[in-house]
């Protein structure tokens, strides 16, 4: 930290620093680069939070698997403090799970997410290849709606076995779900995060019925037979984990996919880089995740007294780390707002770190590396359309509404 701390009135600040700001929403980069630069640790008045801005501070909160992860067990007031299911009803998913429960729970949720994703890629190219036939005759269409949308919900609805004819409705209360992670959601948005949230637990409720007494090969098979051969998990942390990977899986990736065909568009010395070796895929992605990351920011609970940075933190605070601007940290990555696929690797903060790393991030790796290689190949001449780009006002998220392309 500098020497000559920054007046705090000075800084960007509660909701300058998250989508709801018009400008930060446009291009957030400067407004973190400037309050990383004079102020990396910061006590944030407006969110009641300490908010952590360098790679350093970010990558040692996420990993630091003695900090806890519910927001409930934090300073209520903090806006941390209310993200999560508003009806207190549910059971939290291992998002907001602390240990021991946490490793109860994540622990036969991996071994059978990860044995699914493994083994996954070639339905996956299967269903990138006839989104794209639907796309090819076309002489423009929307990455979002288009391909963004709908190769990530055919993706996780394999993995779960849920039928095609659903995938609308299950798009919706993704939408609707979604919102737990929203801090500042309107009453508006907290209905339809209930009713999503209703409708999600009747569905997972009668498939796991249906699995039990007819097995199939899917995601929803894999967790109750594991429930059966004795893993300590209630039907509740079945339906409510499922949901979170239904939410996860398809939502982000749809931003990983935008945010990415968008990087690559307007940086065409980096697309020639990679038609010409398209071995730097799985590193393209990489520096995708890194330079425009889908997630802006997590959370933590200092379990006890600490410092970061210089700065005291006292107990129940919550902390907030800006995984954004840890991406671009030019203390750690060489001229880090340069998109450069053949960047040298440094691991990025994108899916966060420690015990609470995403539980998505092989498959949502694995879909962007096939989704992005196969459009630029089967769309040689893909350029952007005219238009002004608008992203999503969702707080903690950065996924664009559209993006029109021309074949």
């Amino acid at each position: 930290m500098s020497e000559t701390k920054a007046p705090e009135q000075d800084l960007p600040t509660g909701f300058q620093i998250m989508e709801i700001d018009p400008d930060f929403r446009a291009d957030p980069y400067p407004r973190l680069a400037d309050l990383q630069k004079r102020c990396p640790v910061h006590h944030d008045p407006v969110l009641e939070s300490v908010v952590l801005s360098s790679y350093d501070d970010v990558r040692s909160v996420v990993n630091d698997r003695g900090l806890w992860r519910n927001p409930a067990r934090g300073n209520p007031r903090a806006v941390f403090s209310r993200v999560s299911d508003v009806s207190g009803e549910r059971p939290q998913s291992i998002l907001f799970m602390d240990d021991p429960d946490h490793a109860r729970v994540r622990g036969p949720l991996t071994q059978a997410f990860y044995k699914r994703a493994a083994k996954i890629k070639p339905q996956v190219e299967a269903i990138v290849d006839e989104v794209l036939d639907g796309l090819a005759s076309r002489p423009s269409f929307d990455v979002i709606a288009d391909y963004g949308v709908p190769v990530p919900i055919l993706v996780i609805a394999a993995v779960l076995g849920i039928e095609k004819g659903r995938l609308r409705e299950f798009r919706e209360w993704s939408e609707g779900i979604i919102h737990v992670l929203n801090a500042l959601r309107t009453p508006e948005q907290e209905q339809a995060l209930l009713a999503a949230g209703d409708a999600l637990t009747s569905f997972f409720a009668e498939a796991m019925a249906d699995r039990r007494a007819n097995p199939k090969d899917d995601l929803i098979t894999d967790m109750v037979q594991l429930q059966a051969a004795g893993a300590e998990l209630s039907d509740d942390e079945i339906s409510v984990n499922l949901q979170g990977l239904l939410v996860g899986g398809n939502l982000t990736t749809t931003d990983l996919i935008g945010n990415g065909v968008r990087a690559f568009l307007t940086h065409p010395d980096q697309l020639a880089k990679l038609r010409a070796d398209p071995k730097l895929i799985a590193a393209a992605i990489e520096e995708v995740l890194r330079w425009d990351p889908p997630i802006t920011m997590t959370g933590r609970v200092a379990s006890h007294a600490m410092e970061l940075g210089g700065e005291a933190i006292q107990p129940k605070e919550a902390l907030i780390s800006l995984l954004r601007a840890a991406n671009r940290d030019p203390t750690v990555f060489d001229d880090p707002e340069r998109f450069d696929i053949a960047r040298k690797h440094t691991p990025h903060m994108a899916f966060g770190g420690g015990a609470h790393i995403c539980i998505g991030a092989p498959l949502a790796r694995m879909e962007g590396q096939v989704a992005l290689w196969k459009l630029f190949e089967r769309f040689p001449n893909l350029k952007l359309a005219d238009q002004e780009l608008t992203y999503r006002a969702l707080p903690g998220f950065r996924g664009l509404e559209k993006l029109v392309v021309e074949i």
